[in-house]
Parts: C-alpha cells; sequence; structure tokens
C-alpha cells in the first residue's frame, strides 16, 4: 500500500512525498538520492505518515498537503502528536480534513 510522508530537515523545512515504500524511501532521501530540495537540507527526519489506498490517492493527498500553509502543516503534525520523529498517525483518520482549506469529508482511507 502507498504512504504519503513528511519529513523535517535540517534547517527546519518540510517536505511532503510519497510512496509504496517509506524505509526505502527515507534511505534514499538519507542518502541524498531522492530529492534535490532535501539533498541539500540533510539530515531529515520522518515526522508523519499516513498509508491510503492506492496510488492515486497518494499523490492526490501529497498535493493536498503541499497546497497548506507552514501554520495548517504544523497543527497537522500536533495532531498527530508528531512533534519529534515519526508519530502514529498512519493509524489516525481525518488528520488531513481538519487543517485543510477545504472542509471535505474523508473519503473512508482505510488503515
Amino acid at each position: 500500500m502507498p504512504f504519503v510522508y513528511i519529513l523535517r530537515c535540517r534547517d527546519g523545512s518540510l517536505y511532503t512525498g510519497s510512496a509504496k515504500d517509506v524505509a526505502r524511501r527515507l534511505a534514499q532521501h538519507a542518502s541524498g538520492r531522492a530529492s534535490r530540495y532535501t539533498r541539500s537540507r540533510l539530515p531529515v527526519t520522518l515526522v508523519w505518515t499516513r498509508r491510503v489506498r492506492s496510488w492515486s490517492r497518494a499523490l492526490k493527498e501529497e498535493r493536498r498537503i503541499k497546497g497548506l500553509t507552514r501554520a495548517q502543516k504544523d497543527r497537522l503534525l500536533r495532531a498527530a502528536g508528531s512533534s519529534g520523529p515519526l508519530g502514529s498517525c498512519s493509524r489516525r483518520r481525518n488528520l488531513l480534513s481538519s487543517v485543510s482549506r477545504r472542509k471535505r469529508p474523508d473519503r473512508g482511507m482505510e488503515d
């Protein structure tokens, strides 16, 4: 199953991505092979992840999170209890819809 994830970079910035294998993708980020953005901001820490039903849904969620303001992303992380490394937010529902600019009901995202 695919995932959407958020990384906290060395400079405090947040990077949002999607992957089918989060552990492998995190290793790619850590080695500087995943993204130009994170390559120059190593080390990175995985602070949020959410499993979704399909790759299409992962890309939609990634795009939606990228559209949030920094304050909204911070609220998302706080709601997930993720002030440090990887919170247990992959099992929580409605986090994204609670901070999204558009109030849309959760469409039954399964864990």
